[in-house]
């Protein structure tokens, strides 16, 4: 290949996603006009797998013990870079939250990044993980070493603006029953033990509650069950929350808040209460500053503005987060509209959009050209990894090393 450098090889690989931008719409476009749930992304994961394979990398499939988990790998040695692909479907709502464009862009720009791999050496792992929405499959993958022997770990989220890092909340989900006694609504109300009035007396203490919870933080949920008929005192009610915070440490602190609502409406009503917390917990992200700052200028070079701090006060939750805290990470956002709510129809609907393909593309180009950065410069991986074990203080939307 001869002697190419960093502007040259930038040059071939986003030359090769040109090349590819066929191929890879239409991969996004199937998985899109396709959703699959959670550990169910058969299909997406068999198309995926097999565009890795037939452009020259090695395929592990079901790692971790999980069907729709896999591993491409192309390379050998250090430094082990890997885009994480995510390609579930919400319930109802499809790719609402734009999956099928991450799943392209990670293979898109895995396959892009393969000519800094051949001159520099190295390796590129991209990594499938499924069931990102509903449960935390990275969380299990990272339990079971996936990320072990990584030295760096990317993905890029569609979204509404450019940004080259995120604000995410810690998180874990709460499973709760109340168990009454059932009766006849209008004949003996009094033989009765109302489960549904308990829950709803739930609803409303976390209510008061939220009036004295930390700013970030969030209490949100629904009820999955709540009886059977107006006439017969429910006796049995159900709901499923989500919990979040800055950090675990405030997490601890609210989860054992918003038991206590509970707790008490089962005091007053008499139903007899049981709850679950949910053993996955999605970490809040860790940006990594120097990865972050080669992904936003690899992305303006494409002719976008980039935000290097995400402004506005959306936030939500990731098991990207989980992964950050092993490895040195990042998790920028492309935009792919403007000023619509993800997990919407009207972002389902823009992530086949020729904007959204377009912010794939995009993405797929600013990745590989970040591959490119760290493949061809060993003291910006040794940078990278120093930014991470170094001790420091986060704030949502503001970073400090310490």
């Amino acid at each position: 290949m001869g002697d190419l450098n960093i502007e040259e090889l930038k040059a071939l690989v986003t030359d090769n996603i040109n090349a590819h931008c066929h191929q890879l719409s239409e991969l996004s476009l199937k998985i899109h006009s396709n959703p699959e749930l959670g550990f169910h992304e058969v299909r997406a994961v068999a198309w995926l797998t097999h565009y890795l394979e037939e452009n020259g990398f090695f395929i592990e499939q079901g790692i971790c013990g999980l069907p729709t988990a896999f591993r491409g790998s192309y390379g050998q040695g250090k430094p082990a870079i890997a885009i994480l692909a995510e390609y579930d479907a919400l319930p109802g709502l499809g790719h609402a939250c734009g999956h099928n464009l991450i799943a392209a862009c990670a293979v898109g720009a895995g396959v892009a990044s393969k000519p800094a791999i051949d001159h520099f050496g190295g390796s590129i792992h991209i990594i499938g993980t499924p069931a990102e929405e509903l449960y935390g499959g990275k969380i299990i993958m990272a339990n079971k070493g996936a990320f072990d022997n990584l030295d760096i770990a990317m993905i890029v989220h569609p979204e509404v603006h450019d940004t080259a890092t995120i604000q995410t909340l810690a998180c874990q989900s709460l499973e709760v029953e109340f168990f009454g006694k059932a009766a006849h609504a209008a004949a003996s109300p009094e033989a009765g033990i109302n489960a549904l009035e308990a829950m709803l007396n739930s609803f409303a203490a976390i209510n008061s509650l939220r009036q004295h919870i930390k700013d970030k933080a969030r209490i949100h949920g629904i009820i999955t069950d709540g009886g059977e008929a107006a006439n017969i005192v429910p006796a049995h009610s159900a709901a499923t929350f989500l919990v979040r915070a800055e950090d675990d440490t405030y997490l601890g602190e609210l989860k054992q808040k918003v038991i206590n609502c509970f707790i008490g409406a089962a005091t007053a009503s008499g139903a007899r209460l049981e709850y679950k917390w949910e053993d996955i917990c999605y970490a809040p992200m860790r940006n990594n500053l120097t990865l972050a700052q080669l992904f936003k200028q690899n992305m303006e070079s494409l002719g976008r503005q980039v935000e290097f701090y995400a402004s506005g006060s959306a936030l939500g939750s990731t098991d990207m987060g989980n992964v950050s805290q092993l490895v040195p990470s990042i998790h920028p956002h492309v935009a792919i509209a403007e000023e619509i709510s993800i997990h919407s129809p009207q972002f389902a609907l823009a992530a086949a959009s020729e904007s959204g393909i377009k912010g794939m593309l995009d993405a797929a180009k600013a990745l590989a050209m970040t591959v490119v950065d760290l493949i061809t410069n060993p003291e910006t991986v040794t940078k990278v990894k120093k930014e991470f074990k170094t001790p420091r203080k986060i704030k949502l939307g503001e970073e400090e090393v310490c």
